[in-house]
């Protein structure tokens, strides 16, 4: 008789889902689904709206990537504005922008994945936590969470507010950076550098503890998406769209956002909240790509600073030119941090970054515009439709957790088959895995968060007919 085993929540992410696992007649995994089971409609109830509120609107979609939404919704604006924004105000963006790459990429790995790094997925789970690791490692996790509130204090310092800030506007940006702020920025870089760089020894030096994850943690063929330089460098802010496939070949390149509908699909799973993009040529699933801080260094030819090179280099030869290992967005995400730290260092003494032209002033020339950005979690798309007066008539929305949809689908099925084989006894470690398989991709489902604490967890066992036949608790 076919089986179901649910886990519900998943915790340790920012948002509500569970993950259910599908067994066939013999008790074995027959597949496994993540589903994010909470609604949002930002794309319907921003209907009606000045274009011009977008940002501070799209803003709100998450209270941990704000600044990903206002840059990607000001981009939008600069479309239908039909202006090219001063240099200045893109340098500063840029920077905004830097700093939320770091702050998030903070909280993600030494929040959330960091107890099942440096305390082990087995490890117990009342103290599996970021209260556990501060505990066990106190200075560690010190150093986490400075590193993170160096990111956020960059973002208040331009923004007037760590979370969603009304800064970056079509056309441009409010402010300049202050001079006591550039000040503050310059004394902090060398601890985040030093910190980002302990991080990275401190990660290698536990990989071989985890053997079986790197091996069934996402580990498959796919495609990756993300921007590039017009040179192929790592890129968050401009540049053009690539997609690679896992030997590294290019599949597509120099590809616009305004034609994003002619090479990523949407599909609609009907058992969650969560849209599938896939590329289309291909269609889905066969088109399933990756994207965030793995798939930007699998499809950049360099990081474009100094030790980010260097590590970029290091982690290629411990691996593979491409990494398909979803395992990896961990050390892809602290090469990441480093390389954002490295980029701020060089530009922090750029007189731009002080200048008062900051706005390109515009009326409304087009009336569609798209925008995009690379978000910490991945390419992130805004699409805009307006009447003559500049009033929103429809909104499409493409979130970067969104396009890792059907790898992370694809991820729980090779985690579930790798991992259980007696499902009358589940170890707590086993369903800990398959939620930290989904923490690798550092899904980002609303503005809710359960970064502390513990939540609790359910597993069913459930008959095609619906009985529950077992249940495990986790309070």
């Amino acid at each position: 008789m076919g089986q179901r085993i649910t886990i519900d929540p998943v915790t340790r992410i920012e948002g509500h889902a569970k993950i259910t696992i599908h067994l066939d007649d013999a008790g074995q995994v027959a597949d496994a689904r993540f589903h994010v089971v909470e609604f949002r409609g930002f794309e319907k109830f921003c209907e009606g709206r000045p274009f011009w509120e977008m940002p501070g609107i799209t803003a709100r979609v998450c209270g941990i990537c704000p600044v990903s939404h206002l840059l990607a919704s000001a981009k939008t604006g600069d479309a239908i504005l039909a202006v090219k924004i001063p240099p200045p105000a893109e340098k500063l963006r840029r920077l905004m922008n830097l700093a939320q790459i770091i702050q998030s990429h903070a909280l993600s790995f030494f929040h959330l994945s960091g107890p099942d790094l440096f305390l082990g997925m087995d490890y117990d789970p009342k103290k599996r936590n970021i209260f556990g690791l501060i505990e066990a490692d106190p200075d560690l996790a010190r150093k986490g969470i400075r590193l993170r509130q160096f990111g956020q204090q960059v973002i208040a310092l331009l923004g007037k507010q760590k979370i969603h800030p009304a800064w970056s506007v079509p056309g441009g940006v409010r402010d300049p950076l202050s001079d006591e702020g550039r000040s503050w920025i310059r004394d902090r870089l060398p601890e985040s550098k030093a910190t980002v760089i302990e991080a990275l020894g401190r990660l290698k030096a536990v990989l071989d503890q985890f053997t079986e994850e790197q091996l069934s943690f996402g580990a498959f063929p796919s495609l990756f998406m993300g921007l590039v330089t017009p040179e192929g460098g790592w890129e968050h802010y401009d540049g053009h769209l690539r997609f690679t496939d896992s030997e590294g070949r290019v599949v597509a390149d120099r590809l616009h956002e305004r034609d994003y509908r002619s090479f990523i699909g949407e599909a609609v799973q009907p058992d969650s909240y969560l849209k599938s993009p896939y590329y289309r040529p291909l269609g889905s699933p066969d088109g399933m790509y990756r994207v965030g801080p793995l798939a930007r260094l699998n499809i950049c030819t360099h990081m474009g600073t100094p030790r980010a090179d260097q590590e970029l280099w290091e982690f290629r030869d411990r691996f593979t030119r491409t990494v398909t290992g979803s395992f990896h967005y961990h050390y892809a995400r602290l090469i990441e941090i480093l390389c954002c730290v490295e980029k701020i260092e060089s530009m922090i003494d750029d007189p731009d970054l002080r200048s008062t032209h900051l706005r390109a002033e515009a009326g409304v020339n087009n009336l569609e515009g798209v925008g995009v950005s690379e978000a910490p979690r991945g390419t992130l798309f805004h699409h805009y439709v307006v009447d003559e007066n500049g009033l929103i008539r429809s909104v499409n929305l493409i979130i970067a957790t969104g396009q890792n949809n059907l790898a992370m689908n694809r991820s729980m099925k090779q985690i579930a088959q790798h991992f259980i084989k007696d499902t009358k006894a589940i170890p707590e470690g086993i369903l800990n895995r398959l939620e930290a398989g989904i923490r690798a991709f550092d899904p980002c489902l609303s503005c809710s968060t359960h970064a502390l604490g513990q939540m609790p967890l359910r597993v069913q066992f459930v008959g095609p007919d619906g009985t529950v036949y077992d249940e495990i608790k986790r309070d």
